[in-house]
């Protein structure tokens, strides 16, 4: 059940650190951490896109109450929640990535599904540019 792992830290400190990760997660598309964050980021991000569907004052900030950069908030409004208008959840995937080569903890990788950064849609519109030309 998502939100009952305590991941060996005070309540403040895990609501901190879980804030941090999600906004990292929204901002860049993935994020990389042990297995057992992984999943509760990825049930918090889906919360997040959910409320983003929304798109109400009252959304917006409950949004901003839990997501700590406020372009990420437009973020999620503007871009995100457009591309998972026809879904109903599972907007994340987790790839797992093997044993840390420090404490052998799982390591694993938390994705948008579909979502392509901007930097990268600006580098295949040049590739397909150079390819016309």
């Amino acid at each position: 059940m998502p939100g009952t792992r305590k991941l060996g830290r005070p309540t403040a400190h895990r609501n901190a650190m879980l804030r941090g990760m999600v906004t990292l997660l929204l901002e860049n598309g993935q994020v990389e951490t042990t297995l057992t964050r992984a999943k509760e980021v990825r049930s918090m991000a889906e919360k997040m896109i959910t409320i983003g569907k929304k798109n109400t004052l009252a959304s917006r900030r409950a949004a901003l109450a839990y997501i700590t950069m406020e372009d990420v908030v437009t973020k999620v409004f503007t871009e995100l929640a457009p591309l998972y208008a026809e879904r109903n959840g599972g907007y994340t995937q987790i790839y797992k990535l093997g044993p840390r080569r420090g404490d052998g903890a799982e390591m694993a990788i938390v994705k948008l599904i579909d979502y392509v950064k901007p930097e990268e849609k600006d580098t295949k519109k040049k590739e397909k540019k150079a390819d016309a030309e």
